[in-house]
């Protein structure tokens, strides 16, 4: 996460802002040291970004799924014991 001084903040605001709304949060510091924590307001809390199963429902995985394409799989490779 990218930490910028309250200068830069200052000069840089639309960009920094236009980044934040893309979804990379910056931190905004004085002195080096860190203050505020510059996200979008739909953002995720820290710690609970769900990835798996974001598209629960959306997708099916036939019964068959780890059988398809068995008889060409072996068609190409054969049974060479």
């Amino acid at each position: 996460m990218q930490t910028v001084n309250i200068h830069e903040a200052k000069t840089q605001l639309s960009r920094l802002i236009e980044q934040a709304v893309k979804g990379d949060s910056f931190i905004i510091a004085k002195a080096g040291k860190p203050l505020v924590k510059v996200t979008r307001l739909d953002a995720p809390p820290a710690g609970q970004t769900r990835r798996l199963g974001f598209m629960a429902g959306e997708i099916a995985v036939p019964d068959d799924f780890d059988r398809m394409g068995s008889a060409e799989i072996e068609r190409l490779f054969g049974d060479e014991e």
